[in-house]
């Protein structure tokens, strides 16, 4: 398969390639293009920044969780229906796991799919060292082709000539963009770095300054050339079509619950599953006829007050869990179980309180990394499988009550191992998000337990 794509990637983190990739596909769907966005890594907020501008589900690519054939596979369901393809990278091309590893980096990304690259690069303070950095790049690992340059906060004219000579001096890639500083363009920083609420930072004015920058000083011609040197690339095995729904999964989705791989949703649906959304924040309870809950993460913590105000979900989630209907929860999942959120004031919420633990917010980041996990005991997935996925939190869980096991054994990038995973009776919950593609069989053993439900939840 043959798909125009290109990956917008830097050195380092905070060089602007966020808003230089949403400026481009801004810029090409002005153009009339198609774009289907891409995110290496296992972000959860830069696709859905991609989907506002491009009106397509952003997917996440990730040679760690899934090895090369899941982010093949996940690569041709995305590129369905698309005239091109625009991957943003994550951290630094050459960023992978463990101690200066490559895997599970963008650029094993653009490897395994043949995309070339064009590199972001922060100018400020910088002249023919610029010209250093991408040539440490280009002959780092030839099979990972630079095939452009676009300069960012760039100072004056002057500078950006400067530039341009020295990568004309010393490097293969060619410089396609100088983009000046300019206040206004950043995407203001929230809660850990980061922030959910995207329609009241991707405004239309906002979409529009960038668009309108990056078609002023980025060469999008040279870009869509670069783009179709793309190689050809083998099918991998991604999630299936979906099939006639057997069983329906509620699924919590609004401002506190929205970080989901989109293959695990998929996946569900390919094996008979219904993904029905709903809302724990603002529904008058569970959606009804559902054989199952999931909870994904995202920031229940800022939605505290609200999704404590809200008796009826938590009562038929109360409810759910006593006619063990499976509940599966991840990271602000678990949050929303336990007995309440300490938020970072010092305010106590309660919560729907099937988790036996207090979860306290902190100051500081609690955990960061890939994650890989083997199931210890019997749960909603296979006892002995290992599935990957990843951690991001500023919380924590207080003392566990006795009636809660641990069934999972967790080890990160540099092989520490802890244990993790509260399953008690149809529950299952963790700190990781799991990505179904790396062991299909958890998203099947879900889905059986699921379908195994003979009478599905109906609101007394």
């Amino acid at each position: 398969m043959h798909k125009d794509s290109v990956i917008i990637a830097a050195p380092w983190s905070g060089s602007g390639k966020t808003t230089i990739s949403m400026g481009i596909m801004a810029a090409l769907c002005d153009a009339g293009f198609a774009v289907q966005p891409f995110k290496t890594g296992p972000d959860f907020i830069d696709p859905q920044y991609h989907r506002k501008i491009t009106g397509r589900i952003s997917r996440n690519l990730d040679g760690w969780m899934t090895k090369a054939a899941g982010v093949r596979g996940t690569y041709a369901v995305g590129c369905a229906g698309a005239d091109i393809c625009v991957v943003e990278g994550a951290m630094g091309l050459m960023d992978g796991i463990g101690r200066g590893g490559t895997q599970g980096s963008t650029a094993e990304v653009a490897k395994v799919l043949g995309i070339p690259v064009v590199l972001v690069i922060d100018a400020r303070g910088m002249a023919g060292s610029a010209a250093a950095v991408i040539k440490g790049f280009e002959d780092m690992d030839p099979a990972v082709n630079i095939a452009g340059v676009i300069f960012n906060r760039v100072g004056s004219e002057r500078h950006a000539a400067m530039l341009k000579a020295a990568v004309k001096r010393h490097c293969r890639a060619g410089v396609i963009g100088s983009v000046p500083r300019e206040d206004g363009l950043e995407i203001p920083s929230r809660h850990l770095g980061l922030t959910t609420d995207i329609d009241g930072i991707l405004t239309p004015e906002f979409i529009r300054k960038l668009k309108d920058t990056v078609k002023k000083h980025v060469d999008i011609g040279a870009l869509v050339k670069i783009a179709s040197t793309a190689k050809e690339t083998k099918l991998g095995h991604g999630t299936k079509t979906p099939v006639l729904p057997v069983s329906r999964l509620a699924v919590a989705m609004d401002e506190a619950f929205c970080f989901y791989y989109q293959d695990n949703l998929e996946l569900l649906e390919s094996l008979g599953i219904e993904i029905v959304p709903f809302s724990p924040l603002k529904d008058g309870g569970l959606p009804e006829n559902i054989s199952g809950i999931y909870f994904g993460g995202g920031y229940p913590e800022m939605y505290a007050r609200g999704l404590s105000l809200n008796d009826f979900v938590k009562r038929d989630v109360i409810d759910a869990a006593r006619r063990r209907l499976p509940i599966y929860a991840e990271c602000g999942g678990l949050m929303y179980l336990s007995h309440g959120i300490t938020d970072i004031e010092g305010v106590f919420h309660p919560m729907a309180g099937l988790i036996p633990a207090k979860t306290k917010m902190l100051h500081r980041r609690k955990a960061l990394g890939y994650r890989e996990i083997t199931v210890t005991g019997n749960t909603l997935f296979p006892k002995g499988a290992t599935a990957r996925g990843h951690e991001f939190h500023y919380s924590e869980l207080g003392p566990m009550g006795r009636n809660v096991r641990r069934v999972y054994k967790l080890k990160n990038a540099f092989g520490e191992e802890a244990v993790e995973g509260y399953a008690a009776g149809s529950l299952l919950a963790s700190y990781v998000h799991l990505h179904f593609l790396s062991n299909r069989k958890f998203a099947e053993n879900f889905a059986d337990k699921i379908k195994q439900v003979k009478t599905p939840f109906r609101r007394a």
